[in-house]
């Protein structure tokens, strides 16, 4: 498991009120951790979560079947989904919230990722993406400008966070209770990535059209 995948965690449980009654899907989930999280402890109305990997899928289906008891009223699924650039909105098919963690290092998808994103976002208003991704050279700052490029706002944020801020100082200092040899800030530490749909704004000229 990725430790952006355990911040990404920490950080959305730590704000239920951002997932309460919204519709929430999860790419790349790995064996589950954030999204079952979300299920368990913020009443969205619907948690997805997905993998590439089949094999990956029926693992997360056998955490949700050992946690079933903690979703409430929370419709949780797990399914296949393929990151594409051929992915278009699909009624019914769009979600309040779309989380990813440690999914920008594959380069040679980053359009694919971002059309992906595009497609699922729904166009209402609070909509985001929520990603977690170290920078790993100029691998973060390409997926953003894949993502501008499909008309895409991103907003990122290096201290979101007080707590994981003060972890991640004392791990750049070596004075961390907890041993984390060969830290590595561009590799180690997750930035907070907000997506959003483009907002137009009109002009005097296009208004007199």
């Amino acid at each position: 498991m990725w430790p952006a995948e355990e911040i990404m965690t920490y950080y959305c449980i730590s704000r239920p009120e951002l997932f309460r009654n919204k519709r929430v899907i999860e790419l790349g989930s790995g064996y589950g951790l954030a999204g079952l999280a979300i299920a368990a402890c913020t009443e969205a109305s619907e948690v997805l979560l997905t993998d590439g990997n089949p094999q990956v899928v029926e693992y997360i289906r056998k955490n949700m079947t050992e946690s079933s008891g903690l979703f409430g009223d929370t419709k949780v699924r797990a399914c296949i989904v393929h990151w594409s650039r051929h992915q278009a909105a699909m009624p019914g098919l769009n979600f309040d919230i779309v989380i990813a963690a440690d999914c920008t290092f594959f380069k040679d998808f980053h359009v694919d990722l971002a059309h992906t994103i595009k497609g699922l976002l729904s166009t209402s208003d609070g909509s985001q993406a929520i990603l977690f991704n170290p920078r790993r050279g100029d691998s973060l700052d390409r997926f953003v400008r894949a993502s501008q490029s499909v008309e895409l706002d991103v907003e990122i944020q290096e201290r979101y966070d007080s707590r994981i801020w003060d972890l991640h100082q004392a791990f750049l200092r070596n004075e961390s209770v907890t041993e984390w040899p060969n830290y590595d800030e561009d590799h180690c530490y997750p930035l907070l990535l907000s997506i959003t749909h483009q907002r137009y704004v009109a002009t005097e000229a296009t208004q007199e059209l």
